[in-house]
């Protein structure tokens, strides 16, 4: 989520929008608003929105419908939602909003503090939840670049290893004797031999 992203505040009524901006004010958030479906989509997928909340019933694209879409791709699916109702409890409505994963469902007239208290929580852990996606993607790029370096140190090391080897040949480093190895009696030849079997007897 870019460090700019605002909270996008969806509703067709400017009353609406104007009463839940000086709601959420103080929280110090970026804000923006919408008056339809289908120009909160448009904000959406240009990447700044944090957060939506997001009046149910609008002419054309309803709230419901921009959930629907925003749901089917990868870059908005886990933007959180908070769905606005002035038509009081909707056991359809409640069953459909959170099959699509909204984050909550809130019933008109809002009660100011309790909204700044959700929003400041979803917002907050959506950013984090970003963050720690980034340092993850970071680590993991980091790991992949350390692997491959080492798989060529160690390829390297190889060929010269046996590049070495061939120049020295096997005479460059002999075999030790093993220590406890015992050297056998050589017996000489012609006159010395007979002399060895005279002092012998």
């Amino acid at each position: 989520m870019p460090s700019d992203a605002k909270i996008l505040i969806v509703d067709d009524h400017e009353d609406t929008l104007y009463a839940l901006e000086s709601a959420l004010a103080p929280l110090g958030y970026r804000l923006g608003r919408a008056t339809s479906g289908d120009e909160a989509l448009k904000q959406v997928l240009r990447g700044q929105v944090g957060l939506l909340l997001l009046d149910v019933r609008m002419p054309g694209v309803s709230g419901l419908d921009v959930v629907r879409y925003m749901r089917r791709l990868e870059q908005t699916q886990h933007i959180p939602v908070v769905l606005l109702t002035g038509f009081g409890p909707d056991h359809e409505l409640t069953s459909a909003a959170f099959g699509l994963g909204v984050a909550d469902l809130v019933m008109k007239p809002i009660d100011p503090w309790a909204l700044r208290t959700k929003v400041r929580y979803l917002f907050d852990a959506h950013r984090r939840h970003l963050a720690l996606e980034h340092e993850v993607r970071e680590l993991r790029a980091l790991v992949k670049d350390h692997t491959e370096d080492k798989n060529h140190d160690v390829g390297h090391d190889e060929s010269h290893d046996e590049g070495h080897d061939e120049d020295e040949g096997p005479a460059a480093h002999p075999a030790l004797p093993h220590p406890d190895a015992r050297v056998p009696v050589q017996r000489g030849n012609g006159a010395h031999t007979g002399e060895l079997e005279q002092d012998r007897t």
